[in-house]
């Protein structure tokens, strides 16, 4: 597989923040989301095996706990990546997929958690989710929307009612896009909408879903590299 990085931090998203985690960051995008924090994925990295990658997961967290497959877009690399998957699960290690659903999730081992991030308008790439991966979605799965302006919070309410994503996963979250060159101040003054004005929408809306901060942007400086 071609890898961008390896590292452990705290888990910045999803109803996991704040846990130890081990990040598995593959080479390559197909999508340009126009707020994208991590370009540097689109190329580069560097070729490993699936034991080299094993073995650098487990010497990093020993004991088994969270890992994330993130990307770039992860499923790009489908084929090496689900044997890989399967293997951190033989092991009792907690995976999470970081995807944005616009490739098929069927080959994804049901027990891995996936965390896909439907893409809004705001975006560049709407309407690049792939609608039968919400056959694949269970009560664990998670859907998370990134969200810069009004025009992609209505998007979010709207596709989060139409289908009843609050019955079909664990959570959905809702997280203001940061700039993409964001860097130096760890605080809200670098999101693309101010959270405080999207929690008065959710709550006005009385939306089913959480309000999620990049908590790691607010702990190290936003521009840092494997955090």
């Amino acid at each position: 597989m071609q890898i961008t990085e390896i590292y452990k931090s705290l888990q910045g998203e999803s109803t996991y923040a704040g846990l130890p985690c081990v990040f598995v960051r593959l080479t390559g995008c197909n999508l340009r989301c126009s707020w994208c924090d991590s370009e540097y994925t689109f190329q580069g990295g560097r070729k490993m095996t699936q034991e080299e990658i094993w073995n650098q997961v487990n010497r990093l967290s020993p004991n088994g706990g969270l890992v994330e497959i993130t990307g770039g877009e992860p499923m790009l690399q489908e084929r090496e990546l689900v044997p890989l998957m399967q293997q951190l699960l033989d092991a009792q290690y907690r995976v999470l997929l970081e995807t944005s659903g616009e490739r098929p999730l069927q080959r994804v081992p049901a027990e891995v958690i996936k965390i896909v991030d439907v893409k809004c308008p705001g975006s560049g790439e709407g309407d690049t989710f792939h609608l039968e991966n919400l056959k694949t979605l269970a009560t664990k799965d998670e859907v998370k929307f990134v969200i810069s302006s009004r025009t992609d919070y209505e998007f979010s309410r709207d596709f989060t009612r139409r289908h009843r994503l609050a019955e079909r996963v664990n959570a959905v979250l809702f997280s203001p896009a940061f700039r993409k060159d964001a860097a130096g101040a760890r605080d809200s003054s670098h999101c693309l909408l101010d959270p405080q004005e999207l929690a008065e929408w959710m709550l006005a809306d009385d939306v089913p879903a959480r309000l999620g901060l990049q908590l790691h942007k607010f702990i190290w400086d936003p521009a840092l590299k494997g955090v």
